[in-house]
């Protein structure tokens, strides 16, 4: 018996009715989206752009579980406006009968994007709004104390109490998938409002950065309350997000709204300082010892300070870039045995003979004998100017364009 052209393209129109209405009379993303897999005969999870759930329509929880972890079968499909992505739609296929076609699933994926778009447009809106806020006030772009109480408090922000800023950055050791960086600031975001509800996270990619870095925002948030922040927010990045390494920095407490941007560079400080050391992840300002000295030179004259790295060490760094030797941990841990060969090859496991050939190349690279005093406290300021600067041996590669035998090329410049 011959078809008709719709049903030959896979289209039900009873079920494209149901879409429609669910639309029209505003019932929301989750009656649209249970509408489309009855439709498209398949479970669904439509995800925003910054990686939350909206909405599942799924057959019961371990079915939920596994389409949003990617199981088997499961599709992902990007939701469009024009050239602006609003989401994605996973979506595995119930019965083992003939898949939808693809004009009706076009057609849905147009009709939830549409809604997506209709539903969270002024929600996003606004996110963006108070993201910018956030970001301007932590850059020092925000001069005047009283218009920033009043800004933050239309948005939703409440600064005139100070508060604290932590910075959190991610860097892959395997294979990324596109849009990770999106997914890392939702889950950062989640992590710190478990404690903070008010807390606000902001991405920060420098140009051409591998890793991705969020300025969290504390309200309010005094030495305690950002220290519990902080845990949280490594635990939910821990959960969430397999195969990356994390550094984090928390500041001191800021007192009026305009000294945010003084917490900013105490965070950063202390999170370069953290990704620089193989036993720890996270680090207060108050931890970061004579590191502190520098943050002047970080935030007043950082061209200053990439000078004295570049006298110093920098040449180092391209070495052990070029041959992945190790030149740079020798060296740290030398100057962390009190100049003790000996004792410098115990703790790197190395023979002695290496060690003493590897400081050979320091001075020769450097131009600064690691035997005399005052070579040894010029390479020490060298690589405190390099964690400073935010310069840190990675600890694994990354997938992105630039990766080089498993070592990922860094830039001097301050982040």
């Amino acid at each position: 018996m011959p078809t008709t052209g719709s049903a030959a393209a896979g289209f039900d129109l009873a079920a494209l009715d149901a879409i429609t209405e669910a639309v029209e009379s505003g019932a929301g993303l989750p009656q649209v989206v249970r509408a489309a897999a009855r439709a498209l005969d398949a479970s669904l999870a439509l995800i925003d752009r910054s990686s939350a759930v909206l909405a599942v329509a799924a057959r019961s929880p371990a079915d939920e579980r596994s389409l949003l972890a990617g199981g088997d079968r499961v599709e992902t499909h990007d939701l469009r406006v024009a050239d602006t992505s609003v989401g994605q739609l996973l979506m595995r296929t119930r019965s083992d009968g003939e898949p939808p076609g693809p004009g009706m699933t076009r057609l849905v994926l147009t009709l939830i994007a549409s809604e997506v778009e209709r539903v969270r447009g002024p929600e996003r809106a606004s996110e963006e709004a108070t993201a910018a806020f956030v970001s301007d006030l932590l850059h020092g772009r925000v001069t005047d104390a009283d218009a920033a109480v009043e800004q933050g408090t239309q948005l939703g922000v409440d600064v005139g109490a100070g508060g604290s800023v932590i910075v959190v950055r991610a860097h892959p050791l395997a294979p990324v998938e596109e849009g990770w960086r999106g997914r890392f600031l939702a889950v950062a975001q989640r992590g710190a409002r478990a404690v903070l509800p008010t807390s606000v996270a902001v991405l920060d990619a420098p140009d051409g950065s591998l890793d991705a870095e969020a300025f969290v925002l504390l309200p309010g948030a005094d030495e305690a309350g950002g220290e519990r922040v902080a845990e949280a927010l490594l635990r939910e990045l821990h959960a969430a997000l397999n195969g990356f390494a994390f550094a984090l920095g928390r500041s001191r407490p800021a007192g009026a709204p305009l000294e945010f941007t003084r917490a900013r560079n105490e965070a950063l400080l202390a999170a370069n300082v953290a990704e620089g050391q193989e036993d720890r992840e996270a680090l207060a300002f108050e931890e970061t010892g004579a590191y502190r000295l520098l943050l002047s030179a970080m935030s007043e004259d950082p061209a200053e300070l990439q000078r004295f790295y570049a006298e110093t060490v920098e040449a180092l760094v391209a070495y052990d870039e070029q041959y992945e030797t190790d030149l740079v941990k020798t060296l740290e841990t030398f100057l962390e045995a009190d100049g003790n060969v000996a004792g410098t090859a115990q703790r790197l496991f190395t023979h002695r003979h290496t060690i003493r050939y590897r400081l050979e190349r320091v001075r020769d690279l450097s131009g600064h004998d690691v035997n005399s005093s005052d070579g040894r406290e010029k390479l020490s300021l060298g690589l405190k100017a390099m964690r400073v600067l935010g310069i840190a041996n990675r600890r694994g590669p990354a997938s992105e364009p630039g990766s080089v035998g498993g070592r990922v090329p860094r830039t001097g410049a301050n982040r």
